[in-house]
């Protein structure tokens, strides 16, 4: 696993990680703080069994996928990426 890395976009904070998985990395992300502080909780993976090649390409997939889950919630949809 490596260090975290930390994501706030539109109120809502992230731990984000890389952790090690068969010959590749997993992106982890942990959502940690919301505009109505709730409860810190992991989101579910979205990549089915992928594993990245390096820790980088782990955490830019974990950032986009901490994005889509804010906007997803807030009805912001997508084309603000």
């Amino acid at each position: 696993m490596t260090d975290g890395h930390a994501l706030e976009y539109r109120g809502f904070r992230f731990e984000l990680r890389a952790d090690a998985a068969r010959g590749g990395y997993q992106p982890v992300v942990v959502l940690v703080r919301t505009p109505a502080d709730e409860e810190e909780k992991q989101l579910p993976s979205d990549t089915e069994e992928i594993v990245y090649g390096t820790e980088a390409e782990a955490i830019r997939h974990a950032e986009q996928q901490a994005m889509r889950w804010v906007h997803d919630r807030t009805g912001t949809g997508q084309t603000q990426f």
